[in-house]
């Protein structure tokens, strides 16, 4: 049987799951939860494609009990869908006029959301901030699991940072987009989380010194890098849309829009 390979300050864990927390045995569902992530972020599952149930139950021996919670929880997460009648399918990739409507929020909220948190956090979530971003510190290489974790720790540290600002408006605001997993479905396989990495300390490091104004320009310089690579994504998207052919170099027709770069 597949086991975890995680430690109890894995990203997962430090995913908070509230009144959605799975009834049934927790390391079944998180194991799920893991390969399903790891299978969508870095799109060994198509985006629009069919989750297979049972074939992920055969491949993990389990049953299909904690694969359909696991999902539920995706589901929140906007990674998939459940169509009646049908099963679950992969959320589809975000359009470039959705990334760029998506970074224009971002820029408009996310920066001030850091210059209150600087002056607003309490220990304990200034703790919680630099506990994650040298856990992820520590992630930035290794298989694919490694970078579904990174990916789920870069959402949970945006949302520590917007809590920590004390409005909860902003808080939920950026909560709901439900982006930064999406975002990290075009960066798989690019230097993404070294680069953020770099970001992510930058904005810590004015947050513990309690810098509005320097927690402000961290965040602003790390949306903006982001955005950067996230329009190289889309350009290289586009081109082997252009090309008709898969990112693997199989040359088989792409269906539907480009699933990756």
């Amino acid at each position: 049987m597949a086991t975890s390979t995680q430690d109890p300050l894995s990203f997962s864990r430090l995913v908070a799951l509230d009144d959605k927390r799975p009834t049934y045995p927790q390391s079944l569902v998180e194991l799920a939860y893991e390969q399903l992530l790891s299978m969508l972020v870095t799109m060994k599952i198509a985006p629009g494609g069919h989750i297979s149930i049972e074939a992920l139950a055969r491949q993990l021996e389990i049953s299909q009990t904690p694969i359909r919670e696991a999902l539920t929880l995706l589901e929140a997460q906007k990674l998939a869908y459940k169509i009646p009648n049908v099963g679950f399918r992969a959320a589809e990739l975000l359009t470039r006029q959705e990334v760029h409507d998506l970074f224009e929020l971002r820029l408009l909220i996310e920066p001030a959301a850091a210059a209150f948190a600087a002056e607003k956090a309490n220990d304990e979530a200034l703790r919680a901030l630099e506990t994650l971003a040298e856990e992820m510190s520590r992630q930035q290489t290794g298989n694919e699991l490694a970078y579904a974790q990174f990916a789920e720790g870069d959402a949970r540290l945006h949302q520590l940072v917007t809590a920590a600002s004390g409005n909860r408006f902003i808080a939920e605001t950026v909560e709901g987009l439900h982006v930064h997993l999406h975002i990290f479905r075009f960066l798989f396989r690019t230097n993404a989380t070294a680069k953020a990495v770099q970001e992510h300390e930058a904005i810590v490091s004015a947050l513990l010194a309690r810098d509005p104004a320097g927690a402000e320009q961290a965040m602003r310089n790390h949306l903006l890098a982001s955005r950067g690579r996230m329009t190289l994504a889309l350009d290289e998207q586009e081109r082997l849309a252009g090309a008709n052919l898969s990112p693997e170099g199989g040359g088989r027709p792409r269906r539907g829009r480009a699933r990756k770069r």
